[in-house]
């Protein structure tokens, strides 16, 4: 992740960006939402979105035609949910395309259904659970934002294996594969984004709490 321009066939490059595009539509409307019910949270959202595009910028290589890097989503999931980060993960990979050859536009599709609809939900997915099991908010933003990392490049891992599945193994053996490659450097990659965003959180309760009071996160915690 991100899968580079061009890389995918035609059709599985089309047949993503057809599965993603719903997700993003209604992921605008809910940032429209938010917007408007929490004025006061537009710059906490735009640190989110910053926070995404900074981490996702940082691309070491990986396999051929991807690369590893985190993603930075699980935090603004963690604070205004997986519907609105699913907007601004797709506009973090379309500037990166286009500014930075990070990624691609034919490949938009594939790279936005892993990063910015699974990695967000995932995220959101585990941090809900965490705090229902009563982990602390540094351990379920650890969780969630390691997790959502592990989970966009496991589903990136899947899009590989059934654009190439592997002759001998198909489509199964192309997943193991994939993730085995992607793990050597992945999994350090997600321990550290999560310690990272432990750290931002901390300071955006410090400094934010009139936003985060807005957005009703904190009393949540309470």
């Amino acid at each position: 992740m991100h899968i580079m321009e061009g890389f995918l066939p035609a059709e599985h490059a089309a047949g993503w960006t057809l599965a993603a595009a719903p997700f993003v539509i209604r992921s605008a409307r809910a940032v429209k939402r938010k917007m408007e019910a929490h004025p006061q949270a537009k710059l906490l959202l735009g640190l989110a979105g910053a926070f995404v595009f900074l981490l996702s910028a940082l691309k070491l290589p990986s396999v051929t035609g991807s690369s590893s890097h985190p993603t930075g989503i699980g935090l603004g999931a963690i604070l205004f949910g997986p519907e609105v980060m699913t907007l601004l993960g797709a506009m973090v990979l379309l500037f990166q395309a286009l500014l930075l050859a990070h990624g691609g536009l034919t490949t938009l599709g594939a790279n936005a259904f892993a990063m910015a609809i699974v990695g967000p939900w995932a995220a959101w997915g585990v941090y809900r659970l965490s705090r229902w099991s009563g982990a602390s908010l540094a351990v379920s933003t650890f969780l969630a934002s390691a997790l959502g990392d592990l989970a966009t490049y496991i589903t990136t891992s899947i899009e590989l294996a059934l654009a190439f599945p592997d002759p001998a193994g198909g489509f199964p053996g192309a997943v193991l594969k994939f993730t085995g490659v992607f793990a050597v450097t992945q999994i350090p990659l997600a321990v550290s984004e999560g310690l990272l965003t432990v750290l931002v959180m901390n300071q955006i309760v410090m400094y934010n709490r009139d936003e985060l009071q807005d957005l009703a996160f904190l009393s949540d915690e309470a």
